[in-house]
């Protein structure tokens, strides 16, 4: 297996060869390493780099799989990318953001430290926006993370850099965390998988473990890698009493979804949908049929401008005023769209109460608790745009889709939905491409805490439809 294949190489696959001693994870990290040095020039999703450390990891994973050393652990040998505002003891930690260019984390989070615990091996960590507060990847930190199928296209955020890597072979596995859709946005954009889990299910860092839009989760190109990351970080944690137990595993063997109830929503609530992205939903919705599910095309009557009033209500009150306090004293070392999060999200918290935001976010979650109650998965967009322009700040400017001019680019974003109804598991697998080569997204969304029904439900869609799976089907492949 040459270098290109190798470093496209799922978890599941390359860890069978480890423990069959016909790979060694020194052949995956270099070929990872060589992948990188030829795609980073232009995708720009790994900001710091271990690849010395790692090369000397990888030989340790090696000797454990010959038996020297410590017995292989659950991702022992597998190159994971961290996402650059995880929390891991003596490695930067700048969030893309020139305020922060010289944190390094004293002790690692407790996510973190079980993706170190389970044998992975840290290559690289991942380019964020700044303070993680945008829908695209690029900072006057990092400069622009640009999307491997289209670089003049953005990659998502704000774990853009994780998705890029994925799509670009320069990670095997990589971690993400979602506030308002950042797992899934730039899961979709890079045509990989990404999983927000339910809350509670991950432990994630005080205070943010109290707050239920918040989610530290898994990102790979198969939903088998996905949910093998999944298993290694969830679980309950005695540093974040939010965890519920008993921890949850997925299943290494995923059963069909022969019967399985399917509500398709193509074009949800209000939202206008450019017409590749609500042709590719439902041409998921037929493999669904393909498969054996009962796929029932359905309304989700939700308005946008209330879901976005209460997304920026909530923000307003969770990390408004620290961007504005950090803006006042640092602003000329600050994005554009980072100063501009914070002026929309501290007056949209001027104009509306808390508890007023909270009212429009139960509305919400009557009308997905509707849906749900009859059927056991919801198949939506990921995304209603067809993708943003690279580098774009979007701060004086709002986006077109589906021929409808809205005022801001978020409004794009079909994601938020989920955070305000945080029990729900939602799995983003890749639907297809827009016409200017970006992929586009689905969005599995399960019943409150009913993870294994959006993982057999990816699983049966991959089985139809794969996707990464031969050089035809990957960017940026070498000629000949």
């Amino acid at each position: 297996m040459n270098a290109n294949e190798l470093c496209y190489l799922p978890a599941t696959e390359a860890l069978r060869l480890f423990r069959s001693k016909a790979l060694s994870p020194v052949e995956l990290m270099e070929a990872v390493i060589a992948r990188a040095e030829a795609v980073e020039p232009t995708v720009n999703a790994l900001c710091v780099r271990f690849f010395d450390a790692a090369l000397a990891a990888a030989r340790v994973a090696e000797a454990s799989y010959m038996g020297r050393g410590d017995p292989p652990r659950a991702l022992t040998g597998i190159p994971v990318g961290i996402k650059d505002e995880m929390a891991i003891a003596g490695q930067p930690r700048s969030g893309g953001s020139l305020l922060h260019r010289d944190e390094i984390a004293v002790e690692s989070i407790a996510v973190g430290q079980r993706i170190l615990d389970a044998g992975a091996i840290v290559h690289a960590r991942t380019t964020t926006p700044e303070f993680s507060c945008a829908a695209f990847t690029h900072s006057r930190l990092w400069g622009v993370t640009r999307n491997p199928w289209n670089p003049e296209y953005a990659v998502g955020g704000s774990s853009g850099g994780s998705g890029a890597a994925l799509a670009s072979g320069t990670a095997t596995l990589a971690s993400g965390s979602d506030i308002g859709g950042s797992i899934r946005i730039p899961a979709s954009f890079n045509g990989v998988v990404g999983f927000k889990p339910p809350h509670g299910r991950v432990p994630e860092e005080a205070p943010y473990n109290l707050d239920q839009y918040c989610h530290e989760g898994p990102m790979a190109r198969t939903v088998a890698d996905c949910a093998l990351f999944e298993n290694a970080i969830s679980g309950p944690h005695p540093s974040d009493l939010v965890c519920i137990a008993p921890k949850l595993e997925i299943p290494e063997t995923l059963t069909g979804i022969e019967g399985m109830k399917v509500a398709l929503v193509a074009t949800p609530g209000d939202w206008p949908v450019d017409p590749e992205v609500e042709a590719n939903t439902r041409a998921a919705g037929e493999v669904f049929h393909e498969a054996g599910a009962l796929v029932e095309e359905c309304e989700l009557p939700v308005r946008r401008h209330d879901v976005m009033r209460a997304m920026m209500v909530h923000f307003g009150a969770l990390f408004g005023a620290d961007i504005m306090a950090a803006a006042e004293e640092h602003g000329e070392l600050m994005t554009a769209y980072a100063v501009k999060m914070g002026e929309d999200a501290t007056a949209a918290l001027r104009e509306t109460s808390f508890a007023d935001g909270l009212r429009l976010e139960a509305e919400a979650m009557a009308q997905i608790a509707a849906l749900l109650a009859g059927h056991e998965v919801l198949l939506l967009p990921t995304l209603a745009t067809r993708g943003f322009i690279a580098g774009d700040d979007y701060v004086d400017h709002g986006i077109e889709v589906g021929g409808v001019q809205l005022e801001d680019y978020a409004e794009a974003l079909v994601t938020p939905l989920f955070n305000i109804a945080s029990r729900c598991p939602v799995l983003n697998v890749p639907s297809g491409f827009a016409d200017n080569g970006v992929p586009t997204g689905l969005q599995i969304v399960g019943c409150p805490y009913e993870d294994v029904s959006v993982f057999r439900a990816g699983a049966a869609l991959e089985r139809l439809r794969p996707w990464l799976d031969t050089p035809a089907r990957r960017p940026m492949q070498p000629a000949g």
